[in-house]
């Protein structure tokens, strides 16, 4: 019993951050951005992903090199780099 609870929380975890599928580049290329409009909203996307990134380290109470690598991971992740 423990093990199918253990399991079914692994799971929701997993699917949690990628639950959306999606990254800022995937988004641009499916709105078909380019030049000034793609930049704009690379960067919007980009500022968005670090507050929401920086929530979460937050939420997990990083510090230090842990929080570094957490938003830097994090956000290319978001990102899409």
């Amino acid at each position: 019993m423990r093990l199918v609870l253990f399991a079914a929380a692994l799971s929701l975890c997993a699917t949690g951050v990628y639950a959306q599928g999606t990254t800022c580049k995937s988004q641009a290329g499916e709105k078909k951005l380019a030049g000034a409009a793609y930049n704009s909203f690379m960067k919007k996307c980009e500022n968005d992903a670090r507050k929401s990134c920086d929530a979460d380290s937050k939420s997990k109470k990083l510090a230090g090199a842990a929080k570094t690598s957490h938003m830097k991971k994090c956000v290319s992740d978001a990102v899409g780099t």
